[in-house]
């Protein structure tokens, strides 16, 4: 378990005092405790609950959450699941899961996630919304924003676009634009440094000025993206005032919004109101704070906010014309072999109008039909993988697709019903069977639809995502 730096044990006790710098410390030293949420698009979630039983996870439901578990047993098996690669569960912090549920967005709203990755929050915003509406997932980190799309991927989401930007800049873009905003800004991580403990390697307290610099960037940002009436959401998982009530302080005097009442679905106690002997605005303490030890999960700081006038924007930017095409199911760019998939998977044509296509080159995205904004440079993706042309101008499916149409699709699916071909598709071999070699066939095992395979001479060659293949699976 870490050992706190003195770093943070002295400012804990000189902010808190002795009290809570004891039961602080204490919690570090204890293992972290593992969480999942069952994903809302998977069909049988008795029977997904059955098979993590039968793998010997032991679980226990959270009150007033739906849908959401602690694990007990089995934490060394939770994230080696095929389950778990396709989908049916993310494993997050119970605590995580409390800002977007306070966001508390819908399918018929334009949604923004300014700090995104890894996409623990956009992935369960993305849910939340039913797949539908406008989900934005923003990232700067070029390494970090590889882990969002891959759990954008993982989770099945077709409603997400995802932009690489600094959030402090975003605003050049989006005025008045977004209906809710998460912002879970980047902090010094006091309310994680049971199971970060690198976080005691380099805190101390000129890294939380760093730190408070930018949140409020990117909170001010936050507040000239929204619409007035709309709504945001400012968290992090962090204990200091400087992060949280101070950052508030500030903006509510400078900015026309105001702190909406909020009720967590755990235990948490209320927002500081004073700081070193300055008296905060008395709505602050609407904020919630909760206390990693009461709840056995992360520390964080959770308020909510209210647009209630215009404000002066950025300085806009122009983006670049588009160097890609979108499109509706009907457009003849894409109506035609929309048609040839249909026929091959026995997928209804009526099921082709809940998206919209994104042909690039000899690359085809699909995003869900709500979507609404055509500044497609502004992206580093929309939407997910639906296909590709080959030579010929055929479109193949990618497996992605698959998942996103696992309820549509009824012919040409080859079922698995040996460990042995199921180990070498997810590897990305080829399982010796006679097939049709003119039609790429969708591959199921049990009741997961995994993806596409391509037929090939001595049988069917996997094209399982790279993204998904894993060292150890376990299977059951």
């Amino acid at each position: 378990m870490p050992e706190l730096s003195s770093t943070i044990t002295d400012y804990i006790n000189s902010v808190y005092g002795n009290d809570f710098a004891k039961e602080y410390t204490a919690f570090t030293a204890k293992p972290a405790s593992s969480y999942l949420r069952l994903s809302p698009f998977w069909n049988d979630k008795n029977d997904l609950l059955n098979q993590l039983k039968a793998y010997g996870v032991e679980l226990v439901g959270v009150p007033k959450l739906q849908d959401t578990y602690k694990v007990i047993t089995g934490n060394e098996i939770i994230g080696k699941t095929i389950e778990f690669i396709m989908g049916a569960y993310y494993i997050q912090s119970l605590s995580s899961m409390i800002p977007p549920l306070i966001l508390s967005p819908n399918e018929n709203e334009i949604v923004l996630d300014l700090c995104a990755a890894p996409g623990s929050k956009t992935t369960q915003l993305g849910e939340m919304m039913n797949n539908k509406g406008v989900l934005i997932a923003n990232e700067p980190g070029a390494d970090r924003l590889k882990m969002l799309v891959h759990n954008i991927d993982k989770t099945g989401l077709i409603n997400a676009g995802v932009t690489q930007t600094r959030g402090e800049w975003l605003s050049r873009f989006y005025n008045n634009y977004f209906d809710k905003i998460l912002v879970d800004a980047p902090c010094s991580a006091l309310g994680v440094v049971h199971k970060k403990g690198e976080v005691s390697n380099w805190w101390s307290e000129e890294r939380v000025d760093l730190l408070s610099r930018l949140q409020l960037m990117l909170i001010s940002s936050a507040i000239k993206m929204v619409k007035v009436g709309g709504e945001i959401v400012y968290s992090t998982c962090t204990l200091t005032p400087e992060e949280n009530e101070l950052i508030i302080n500030h903006i509510v005097k400078k900015y026309p919004v105001e702190i909406l009442d909020i009720d967590l679905p755990v235990e948490s106690i209320n927002a500081l109101q004073s700081y070193k002997e300055e008296r905060l605005d008395e709505d602050i303490i609407k904020g919630r704070r909760i206390l990693p030890w009461q709840i056995d999960s992360d520390g964080f700081f959770i308020i909510k906010l209210k647009k209630n006038d215009e404000i002066e924007p950025s300085k806009p930017e122009n983006v670049k014309p588009n160097n890609a095409l979108i499109v509706d199911s009907t457009n003849k760019q894409i109506k035609n072999h929309l048609q040839n998939i249909s026929d091959n998977y026995g997928i209804e044509n009526s099921a082709w109008v809940n998206f919209k296509f994104i042909i690039k080159g000899t690359d085809i995205n699909f995003i869900n039909a709500g979507w609404n904004d055509e500044r497609l440079l502004m992206y580093n993706r929309v939407g997910t993988k639906f296909g590709t042309f080959d030579k010929y101008g055929n479109v193949f499916l990618h497996s992605f697709a698959t998942q996103i149409l696992k309820d549509s699709i009824k012919e040409n699916i080859f079922e698995i019903t040996d460990i042995k071909d199921l180990k070498t598709y997810l590897a990305g071999g080829t399982i010796k069977t006679s097939v049709d070699k003119k039609i790429h066939k969708v591959v199921k095992y049990k009741n997961m639809i995994l993806g596409v395979a391509a037929a090939v001479e001595n049988g069917l060659k996997s094209q399982f995502p790279k993204s998904k293949r894993m060292n150890e699976v376990s299977f059951y």
